[in-house]
């Protein structure tokens, strides 16, 4: 446990320096860029002062060191282009994403488990011919052709949910649209997996010898097999919440959701760098804890697997 939870700290070092050299890989002088408005360049003079009150000056690796100092207490320092705190802004929008996640995993989970499971255990029958042909309609459909499709039905045509926007800190009414669409497609893709997995499990020699003793089948599925199975899909499901979390920048834009995938993109647009900074860690951080969470995760699924195993 303790040496898994150690393997983050060289990792997230890898990643900050990563997010800080961003502003050095980008193309052109930052000071020059950011002080550019439609009236004309910057002076040098301006460009100087510029430097000196962003750090700038400084040779690079003192200005990493000096922007680490302030992240582990965590200070992410200021946006160039509104001023406000990075690690503020960022925040705001993570809650808005985080709401829509935890719904989309949600719909994604009730659909998803209860139809994989159908379908392995009536594997080559009409169920699971359904279920499969739903599934690929699933991973095949694009998101925006979806949403646009919900906004025409649910919204225009039938009035029943509103077409875009956060509503009151983020209404439930607001929320279900977007969340289907993105619960809907990670759905088709768990279905699929959680099938291949039970399937497998339960070709097992174990699966063969509980039978044998005369379990029944739903103890069969439930306690043996179905726990080996749900290994891999788990995999799944956190590498889909962590997309989730980050955004999904198509979705969050067609229905006017101020989330971070929509952060991202804004501040990529107005090389806002220290908000693309923060961001970009912000979001590695996520995929490195949700990974650990994974690993430690192994461990109660199947007690063969141990953490001296995995190292």
């Amino acid at each position: 446990m303790a040496r898994r939870v150690l393997q983050v700290i060289p990792a997230m070092l890898l990643v900050s320096v990563i997010s800080f050299s961003l502003i050095f890989l980008a193309p052109g002088d930052p000071a020059v860029v950011l002080l550019t408005s439609p009236e004309g360049s910057p002076s040098q003079e301006a460009i100087e002062k510029f430097k000196v009150r962003m750090g700038m000056d400084q040779p690079v690796y003192i200005q990493y060191l000096n922007w680490l100092n302030r992240l582990i207490h965590g200070d992410l320092g200021y946006s160039y282009i509104s001023n406000q705190p990075v690690a503020d802004r960022i925040m705001r929008c993570f809650q808005a994403t985080l709401k829509l996640s935890i719904l989309s995993m949600i719909i994604s989970l009730v659909i998803s488990i209860p139809l994989g499971i159908i379908a392995a255990v009536r594997s080559n029958t009409i169920i699971d011919d359904v279920c499969r042909l739903g599934a690929l309609i699933g991973v095949s459909i694009p998101n925006f052709w979806q949403a646009f499709i919900f906004i025409m039905i649910f919204s225009i045509y039938l009035d029943w949910l509103p077409v875009a926007g956060y509503g009151h800190g983020g209404d439930l009414m607001h929320m279900i649209l977007p969340a289907t669409v993105l619960g809907t497609s990670s759905a088709a893709m768990t279905t699929r997996l959680m099938r291949s997995s039970l399937l497998e499990a339960m070709n097992q020699d174990y699966i063969i010898t509980a039978r044998a003793k005369g379990l029944p089948e739903r103890v069969v599925i439930g306690r043996h097999a179905l726990r080996n199975a749900l290994i891999p899909v788990v995999t799944m499901l956190a590498l889909s919440f962590g997309f989730l979390l980050n955004g999904s920048v198509v979705i969050e834009w067609i229905f006017g959701w101020p989330g971070i995938g929509g952060l991202v993109v804004d501040s990529i647009y107005k090389r806002d760098y220290t908000m693309i900074q923060g961001s970009v860690l912000f979001i590695a951080a996520i995929f490195v804890t949700l990974n650990l969470i994974v690993d430690i995760s192994y461990t109660y699924l199947d007690p063969r697997i141990r953490y001296d195993e995995l190292d």
